[in-house]
């Protein structure tokens, strides 16, 4: 079974950055894409970043330029740089594991708070 296991969210102030990271486990050769997803109070799921094992990227405008997507395949792991945040990008944010860069991923993980005071 998959296992995905995100870490290094929290509080920061307005302007500041945080680094997520995600581990994944279990029977995950077959799915490429490892992404980020966000969720705040009252709104529907969003695609914050996403990328293929092949190097290729997708991400929402609304964090292009600030945020960066990495990923260390030996490691299975995926990262989240988030530079210049703003209360407007408090959520909840899960890891996933997927097969298209396009497509909804398959496994989720439980998420990680990031909160943004202003």
């Amino acid at each position: 079974q998959v296992q995905l296991v995100e870490s290094g969210g929290g509080l920061v102030q307005t302007g500041g950055s945080l680094r997520l990271s995600c581990v994944a486990s279990g029977s995950i050769f077959s799915f490429t894409v490892m992404g980020w997803y966000r969720q705040a109070p009252g709104k529907a799921r969003e695609l914050v970043a996403a990328m293929h094992s092949g190097g290729i990227t997708n991400y929402a405008d609304s964090v292009k330029g600030r945020f960066t997507i990495s990923r260390d395949n030996a490691k299975n792991t995926v990262y989240l740089q988030m530079n210049s945040l703003s209360p407007e990008d408090t959520a909840v944010y899960y890891c996933s594991l997927g097969t298209y860069l396009t497509g909804s991923p398959r496994y989720w993980g439980q998420g990680t708070q990031v909160t943004v005071s202003s």
